[in-house]
This record gives C-alpha cells, structure tokens and sequence, in this order.
C-alpha cells in the first residue's frame, strides 16, 4: 500500500505542470459550463406566472408562429385584449395533439361550460385608459411593451409604470398630455 501512495506522489511530482493545467482547464470548463447554464436555461425555469392551464407562448407564437390577433382577438376593438375563450383553443385542440394532458385538462373546463379561471398577467391601473387599438394603428409591435412573447413559456409579469410609457411616447413624439392616459 505504501508502495502505490510512493509511486502516486512521485508521478504527481513529475507531471506537476500537466496535473495543475489540467485541473485549471476543469475548473475552466465547469465554470463556463454554469454561467452558460445560468444565462441560456435558469431564467426560463418556472418564470412567470402559474396558469391553470400550462400554456406555452413559445410554442404557440413563437414555434407555430401564431398571431397574437388570432387569441387576443378583441385587442384592436376593446379596452381588454380579452384572454381566449374555449372555442378558440378547440379551433385547432379538437384536432391536433388532442391527448396532451393540458388539453384532457381544457377538455373538462368545456365539459362542464365552465370558464378557465386564467390568472391576469398585465393590467393597468383603472385611472389609465390604455386603447390597444390606438398603439396597433400606430403599428407598435406588440413585443415593444409585452416583451418577447415567442421565447417564453410563461408570461413574465411586467409592471407598467408611467415612466416606461412616457420614455416610449418621447421617443416617438406621442403626446405627453396627462389626459391623454389620465381621464
């Protein structure tokens, strides 16, 4: 036994500089494998707000490349670009991947007529009036104010606040009038 710890220390002494560089290029490699892993992964983790119905934006905006209007179809005509009724998700969910286990989950809301008591993500203070339809004629992006809808899985909560609006409204020479929010 003593033998092998001899000839483990003699080879460590040896190779001192090869055993140091590769422990260095280890540590290197772990180091920047975590930092990848926190940038590109852990932020999409369960972020975001917990819905009834696992619903994935990414999927649907993003990989299926959906429009925003076809869900949110009352944005351009209400104050409330409205969350999408039941019908709107059997559009397509009474045909394709009609087995997933959030669909068997939406299937039973539509059993029973009852809504899906989805959780409001974005919303504005009732002493704002904020028209959707005026910023969509504008051809403002939904993505200016939402985020990047099509890389995430749960929609991230985002608090407006004035000074976020004001800051768009000066870049764009919109008006910065109080009552033209305030009424």
């Amino acid at each position: 036994m003593a033998k092998i710890a001899e000839l483990i220390i003699n080879f460590i002494k040896s190779h001192s500089y090869f055993i140091r560089t590769a422990l260095l290029l280890l540590i290197l490699v772990v180091l920047i494998s975590g930092m990848l892993f926190l940038y590109y992964i852990y932020p999409h983790i369960g972020i975001g707000v917990k819905q009834p119905i696992s619903f994935s934006h990414r999927v649907h905006a993003g990989d299926k490349d959906i429009n925003c209007r076809f869900c949110h179809h009352l944005v351009d005509k209400s104050m409330k670009p409205g969350i999408p009724s039941l019908t709107k998700c059997f559009y397509c969910h009474d045909l394709v991947i009609t087995s997933h286990p959030q669909i068997l989950k939406l299937k039973e809301y539509k059993k029973t007529n009852t809504p899906v008591p989805w959780i409001r993500v974005y919303d504005v203070p009732d002493y704002v009036y904020f028209s959707h339809k005026r910023h969509i004629a504008k051809e403002i992006d939904c993505t200016e104010c939402h985020g990047n809808i099509k890389t995430m899985d749960r929609i991230t909560y985002k608090k407006f606040e004035m000074g976020f609006c004001v800051n768009c409204h000066r870049e764009r020479n919109a008006s910065l009038d109080c009552v033209t929010c305030h009424k």
